[in-house]
Formats: C-alpha cells, sequence, structure tokens
C-alpha cells in the first residue's frame, strides 16, 4: 500500500481511483498520513468486507449510495453523507450501487477518542 506524497487539497476522486487501480484485487487504499489521522479511499466490488477498526473513523461518501450498518442501526445513505463509527464497532455498506465511493477518515488513538463530558 503506498502513501502519496499529495497533500490533502491535490486530492480527489479521480486521482484516487486512479491510485488504487494500481493496485491489484484492492478495495481501498491510503493516500495521506499525517500524526493520528490517515485518509484512504474505499471503493469495494459487491460486497462490503471490513471488520471494526482499533480508531474511530469518519466516511465521506464521494458517489453511489445504498444503506450503512453502524452497530446495531441501518440507514439509507447518498453522496455527500458524513458517517460517523467509534472505533471497535461493527460496521458495514449494504445494497450499495456499483459507483459508490467513498472517502475514510481515521484519527485517533488506538480504542478511540473518549466522549467529551457535557
Amino acid at each position: 500500500m503506498a502513501i502519496t506524497k499529495r497533500l490533502p487539497c491535490e486530492l480527489t476522486p479521480a486521482n484516487a481511483l486512479a491510485e488504487l487501480q494500481t493496485q491489484s484485487n484492492q478495495s481501498f487504499i491510503q493516500l495521506f498520513e499525517h500524526g493520528t489521522l490517515a485518509i484512504e479511499y474505499y471503493k469495494p466490488e459487491g460486497r462490503d468486507r471490513q471488520q471494526p477498526h482499533e480508531r474511530d473513523e469518519v466516511y465521506v461518501v464521494i458517489s453511489g449510495s445504498g444503506y450503512f450498518v453502524n452497530g446495531e442501526t441501518r440507514h439509507p445513505f447518498e453522496p455527500g453523507q458524513v458517517l460517523f463509527v467509534p472505533a471497535g464497532i461493527i460496521h458495514r455498506f449494504e445494497d450499495f450501487t456499483d459507483d459508490f465511493a467513498t472517502w475514510v477518515f481515521f484519527y485517533g488513538p488506538t480504542g478511540g477518542e473518549n466522549e467529551l463530558a457535557a
């Protein structure tokens, strides 16, 4: 998995897809890393096979639609939508269109960040 030297302002869906296509049989590619932040491009084909992650993550849907399972909830998603998943929570995309792609932002410590008290 190669991390490009592009700055986040230079990351576009088109160049992320081009980077992904250089990898054999991969549905994601990490494109940028700084401190605890990692930015990935994720484009599964047919089925989302991901497992819970050790860090908190945010998805920003680029294209496509379908359903997002986050713990015990399932709801529709569409382009532009922002989805948050705490570390360790079972989640996946289901019944998504062929054009589905999303940015993924992993951040924070292993185990996730603690919620702030109100």
